[in-house]
């Protein structure tokens, strides 16, 4: 269903930009972690290929395409090189980084969706993983560098849900038989324009209901 929606050529293309944006993300945490340059480096291919990684390994698709694709390997290691020599600078383009970030999540959650319902998965199963592929190299990009996750921390603007939507989109049009290239065009882009849309607006999460009982009173204790 992936070829028949793109062309090898397109879908290849698309697969290196998400990445490329991606590893960006993970350069800059490293360098304003102060990491030296293997750290730099390891922290934008595990944030670039992490998610799609993880994919591969759940459905079977081994060995995975990070490893069989040089492009998917050096990709991350050229935006890893251009962060360690021109931080600053790409530390200024950070809004246009978000943007493309947004791309990319919108792409992966599409693209990682639709593989696995390639390789036999079921709807549901196909949309997690789809969300996974779209924000799995963020939540290893943190873990590896000490950080809450920003995938769960309340005072992020809304990451995974742009891409649960989109993930969501794909599985109902398969489930229509609506599938095609326009109805995914249509789901990236959704994905695309929300994330765009959490950053401009700050749109978070709700936390649990902050609710007291009245017939329950909270007494601190004393020793």
């Amino acid at each position: 269903m992936l070829q028949e929606l793109f062309t090898p050529s397109v879908q290849h293309w698309l697969d290196l930009t998400g990445i490329f944006v991606f590893a960006i993300s993970g350069a800059l945490m490293a360098v304003r972690k102060n990491w030296d340059v293997f750290g730099i480096a390891a922290l934008a291919e595990v944030t670039a290929l992490g998610g799609g990684l993880f994919r591969d390994l759940v459905i079977g698709a081994v060995p995975p395409s990070a490893f069989t694709d040089l492009g998917y390997f050096v990709t991350p290691l050229v935006a890893a090189a251009l962060v360690f020599f021109l931080h600053p600078e790409v530390e200024r383009t950070q809004t246009a980084v978000n943007v493309f970030d947004a791309a990319g999540l919108g792409l992966f959650c599409v693209t990682g969706t639709t593989k696995a319902y390639d390789y036999g998965l079921g709807l549901t199963a196909s949309a997690a993983l789809g969300l996974a592929t779209a924000v799995g190299g963020g939540v290893l990009r943190d873990i590896i560098a000490n950080e809450v996750p920003s995938l769960v921390r309340w005072d992020r603007d809304l990451y995974a849900v742009p891409a649960m939507v989109g993930a969501g989109i794909v599985v109902l049009c398969i489930r229509l038989d609506a599938l095609d290239a326009v109805t995914s065009a249509l789901a990236v882009l959704t994905a695309f324009v929300l994330r765009l849309l959490a950053m401009r607006y700050h749109w978070r999460a709700p936390r649990a209901w902050n609710r007291r009982s009245a017939g329950v009173e909270v007494t601190e204790e004393t020793p």
